[in-house]
């Protein structure tokens, strides 16, 4: 257990920039704390301590804000950074250096006892709000973006964007030992893209047909313009 506190340790300090100092993660990471207690009650939860287990996981929500269910397992290296509203259900399984950030749900979609909740590969990212749900598999290397709603099987090296989670497989998979995909500016438009096609066919079609058009769609700076949107 202390060789998995040294790895948490490692992992806050690999992707946040903003630590200064072991010290100050040890006494002002709530997300440290959170996955700290859970180690704890996990152990509690395995050697059939299940009410202690449940007490020191309740304790650590209360403390940190972050619910995790004693029974979860959550691989080594895992950073939940910000810690606030992440709630991870019984039977979630994350992987090896996983990065969570704040308003995540790895939740069920079943009263049924039994498998329930998500299982996350390795050196996957999920971005604030996001959802994930049901007893699925993300893929190693994969990245949900931020509010994404996940309620399907994911592959490895997939970009997941909206509600319900749209996936897009990578070009250029990532390797194990590439960095930590943090970058949520680099999320895909599939929305946007397919009205902004749809809107260029529409105009080719007036223009075949001898009829004008007002160009209402982007000119490549992502902004609209002369149209009334009702906003």
């Amino acid at each position: 257990m202390l060789s998995a506190f040294r790895r948490d340790l490692q992992a806050a300090r690999d992707r946040d920039p903003a630590v200064r100092s072991t010290l100050e993660l040890v006494l002002c990471y709530p997300g440290i704390h959170a996955v700290w207690g859970h180690r704890v009650s996990h152990w509690l939860w395995r050697h059939h301590r299940t009410l202690l287990g449940r007490l020191c996981s309740a304790l650590t929500a209360w403390l940190t804000g972050v619910d995790i269910h004693p029974g979860a397992v959550l691989g080594p290296g895992l950073f939940i950074d910000h810690a606030s509203g992440v709630v991870i259900g019984e039977t979630a399984e994350v992987g090896a250096d996983v990065t969570i950030y704040h308003g995540v749900t790895l939740g069920g979609t079943s009263l049924q006892r039994g498998k329930r909740h998500p299982t996350v590969g390795d050196r996957v990212t999920i971005g604030a709000g996001a959802k994930v749900l049901g007893p699925i598999t993300i893929g190693h290397d994969s990245r949900i973006g931020a509010n994404a709603v996940v309620v399907r099987p994911v592959p490895p090296d997939s970009v997941v964007v909206g509600v319900p989670g749209q996936v897009i497989h990578r070009k250029h998979p990532r390797g194990a030992t590439a960095p930590p995909d943090l970058d949520h500016t680099l999320l895909p438009d599939l929305v946007g893209v397919s009205l902004h096609a749809l809107l260029i066919r529409i105009e080719e079609l007036e223009a075949k047909a001898g009829g004008t058009s007002a160009q209402p769609h982007p000119d490549g700076s992502a902004v609209w313009y002369d149209q009334d949107f009702s906003i």
